[in-house]
């Protein structure tokens, strides 16, 4: 009997599905830089749906929101490259796991983040 293969482990699984979802680049990220922003049922399935992206802390809400929930086509819709990046350094924005993919994808974003945040 062949022997099993080991099941892949959790942070594996997150890393996979965060991968499958990235855009090409961030470039594709077009999404609004300023004004209120609703979101979908299928990203914002629980608590606020609606953010002000002028207000840092609802902009940050949102961004968390979409970086973990957001499918493909909503990353490049809802995420505006300049504030993905002048966000990024926020190392309270986002989980290990989704910084992980991120970073290794698009390098720029590693570099935007001081030194010390971890």
């Amino acid at each position: 009997m062949p022997a099993a293969e080991p099941s892949p482990s959790a942070a594996e699984v997150l890393r996979r599905r965060y991968t499958r979802r990235l855009p090409a680049a961030l470039g594709e990220l077009a999404g609004p830089a300023h004004g209120s922003v609703q979101l979908p049922l299928h990203v914002a399935w629980s608590g606020l749906t609606r953010f002000d992206l002028d207000r840092p802390r609802s902009r940050m809400s949102m961004y968390r929101t979409v970086l973990a929930e957001g499918q493909h086509d909503d990353l490049i819709a809802l995420l505006n490259r300049d504030l993905l990046i002048d966000q990024w350094p926020v190392r309270t924005l986002i989980s290990r796991a989704i910084r992980d993919v991120w970073e290794e994808a698009f390098p720029e974003l590693a570099s935007a983040r001081p030194a010390a945040a971890g």
